[in-house]
């Protein structure tokens, strides 16, 4: 008889069989797709979170299904030709390095890739991730001048584990941006979480926060504001 692991690992390689296909396929006669993944590794088992497990999580393991969006163009893109970034999980130990903008235009495989990597990872729950979330973390590496992943604490949350999380911090919000796809938590290697605030102050989009104490930095898409 499966188990649940098993069932997870089956539905994860299904997933990422029916990808590696769609990334062969070139949209719209575009080349743009057959270009967009550089590196990408999803290992098969599900890395440790630092956080509290609880018994709870058991029944949300069925994951939404990924709902597709036409993406709005960043004003911020139109001056530039092609956008990569580069992830790491620091829970599942997920890593994917893309270009998810080029030739005038969101690469939809390349965000379908960065959705999954960005999904809530106790539940495995995906959802689309907003793009100009994805253009201040680019903005944001080109104003720090690194090419190193991102380190991801936080992307998507399901409503489910935002309401968990609410159960053990004060400073998880009822109506958390992370459960729209609009927020990340972020750490880069060898860079302080100061200096990503202080870098991030200087685009002054969207929100900005630090916690120093666990060494990450919040962003969002909604208006600017620090804490």
């Amino acid at each position: 008889m499966k188990t649940d692991e098993d069932n997870t690992i089956a539905s994860r390689r299904q997933f990422l069989k029916k990808l590696a296909w769609g990334s062969l396929m070139a949209l719209s006669g575009s080349e743009a797709a057959t270009a967009a993944v550089r590196h990408v590794i999803y290992p098969h088992r599900r890395g440790h979170s630092h956080e509290p497990a609880h018994p709870a999580y058991s029944h949300a393991r069925k994951a939404r299904p990924y709902v597709n969006t036409q993406p709005v163009l960043s004003p911020y893109l139109h001056a530039v030709e092609h956008k990569t970034l580069a992830f790491e999980h620091t829970h599942t130990g997920d890593k994917l390095k893309l270009t998810y903008f080029e030739h005038g235009r969101y690469i939809e495989e390349a965000l379908r890739e960065i959705n999954y990597l960005l999904r809530d990872f106790r539940t495995d729950d995906v959802h689309p991730i907003d793009t100009a979330l994805l253009d201040q973390l680019f903005f944001l590496k080109q104003t720090l001048g690194v090419n190193k992943p991102f380190h991801i604490i936080s992307g998507y949350r399901s409503p489910f584990t935002n309401s968990w999380l609410r159960r053990f911090s004060h400073g998880v919000a009822e109506h958390s941006f992370h459960m729209q796809g609009r927020a990340i938590d972020i750490r880069l290697e060898g860079v302080s979480s100061k200096t990503i605030r202080n870098a991030a102050l200087t685009l002054a989009q969207g929100g900005v926060g630090y916690y120093p104490r666990d060494n990450f930095v919040h962003l969002d898409t909604g208006r600017f504001r620090t804490w």
